[in-house]
């Protein structure tokens, strides 16, 4: 059997040569059955193709809609492609605004929140110090004086 399916009509046709398709005691005496506006209710169900020789049994059961759109694979290649190219655009035109928006100032603060003045990159200060790790001095070696050493 060979089973096609376009939106409402289901096409069966047995592949041998000289035969009848049987389906609820209706036969078709060709190859080929056309059943259009298929209805699973009284559709569905066991199909017979007999040639001379042979006797095959099909059970159909197919889904059908009427509003369906069919496309072929070249359509949906090309909407895939499609798709991809103009995502890859926009992230090329994202990349480079974002790319050229960094050296640009705006207004006369110089275009930067707090109003920093615009021109050489200003020097953050060094972080506050921890009040917990007291740096060594020179001359202050007695607190750290009671801290074995560790050979290494």
């Amino acid at each position: 059997f060979q089973v096609m399916v376009s939106k409402t009509t289901v096409t069966l046709t047995c592949l041998k040569s000289s035969c009848t398709i049987t389906h609820n005691e209706k036969v078709t005496p060709d190859c080929t059955r056309v059943i259009e506006n298929y209805k699973s209710s009284q559709d569905d169900g066991e199909y017979q193709c007999q040639s001379s020789k042979d006797t095959f049994t099909l059970y159909l059961k197919a889904k059908v809609c009427e509003s369906c759109v069919e496309l072929d694979p070249l359509t949906v290649a090309g909407i895939i492609i499609a798709d991809l190219l103009i995502t890859l655009g926009v992230v090329v035109l994202a990349y480079y605004f974002s790319k050229n928006r960094k050296g640009r100032g705006g207004g006369g603060s110089g275009g930067r929140a707090g109003g920093h003045p615009r021109g050489q990159k200003m020097v953050r200060p060094p972080p506050v110090p921890n009040p917990d790790y007291e740096p060594i001095r020179k001359g202050q070696r007695e607190v750290y004086a009671g801290l074995d050493s560790r050979g290494f």
